[in-house]
């Protein structure tokens, strides 16, 4: 049977361990590796994007990652409570034409006893920045552990 610890009922490091290792996954850019934290069932609502099961997650991630070139993320915890974490993040990431955008979101996850996620509901806006404004400037992959979260960076 699939797992992915750490496993609910949470606590605050554990919610913690969980969304860093969410971030870390979303930032690979990889839809493979990004799908096999969710239940082969899982549903999904992306902004107005209704999703059921890995294989539509994969390919809404393949289409996401295309046209959002550059993605860099940041997740930080917001609560939790038993199998349910919420979630505020913000994304950096331009389009074909080179307009740099700042996506701002909340998601609410629900896991199964394995710590697959079994629902992720996601809610965001996205606000056009200039170039000179963004603030998430490591190299595309893992955020380094030293460089600051939404909170110390004012978001």
């Amino acid at each position: 049977m699939e797992s992915r610890p750490p496993f609910p009922p949470f606590t605050l490091e554990t919610a913690r361990e969980k969304v860093r290792k969410a971030e870390d996954a979303w930032n690979s850019r990889d839809p493979e590796k990004v799908s096999l934290a969710y239940t082969p069932e899982s549903r999904w609502r992306n902004r107005d994007h209704f999703l059921t099961g890995r294989p539509q997650i994969v390919a809404f991630l393949q289409a996401k990652w295309a046209r959002e070139q550059e993605y860099r993320l940041i997740k930080e915890l917001w609560s939790f409570h038993e199998n349910r974490i919420a979630v505020r993040f913000c994304y950096e990431w331009r389009d074909d034409a080179g307009q740099w955008f700042r996506s701002h979101g909340n998601e609410m996850w629900q896991f199964d006893a394995q710590g697959l996620m079994e629902q992720r509901h996601a809610s965001i806006n996205d606000v056009a920045i200039a170039e000179a404004d963004r603030k998430f400037l490591w190299p595309q992959g893992r955020r380094p552990d030293d460089h600051a979260g939404l909170s110390e960076l004012g978001l």
